[in-house]
């Protein structure tokens, strides 16, 4: 353990930036399974509420994985991979319901 009052400053800091940045990768992760779960009633059940709903998931996710991106929590190549994976799920959706 650290006694210089600058250390033990860094690390109180430290364990703050961690708990809030676990804090935004949980609520991405929270949110994209929420996403992921409004595209599996879509396809289940394709009408215009379900897609209303799955646009709401989407935009929320996204919302909260730029927020996370703006602050630092993750990195701009990964919120931009994370969203690229869910616009895909969704098209993938879409096609194959175009398709049958």
């Amino acid at each position: 353990m650290a006694n210089i009052k600058s250390a033990l400053k860094r690390i109180e800091i430290t364990e703050r930036n961690r708990l809030h940045n676990r804090a935004y990768k949980s609520a991405v992760k929270t949110l994209t399974k929420n996403y992921l779960s409004a595209v599996d009633a879509y396809r289940a059940d394709p009408s215009a509420d379900a897609q209303k709903q799955v646009e709401a998931t989407m935009a929320a996710a996204y919302s909260k994985i730029d927020k996370a991106v703006k602050r630092g929590v993750l990195h701009p190549n990964t919120g931009a991979r994370k969203k690229s994976r869910l616009a895909r799920v969704l098209k993938a959706q879409e096609t194959a319901g175009a398709a049958s």
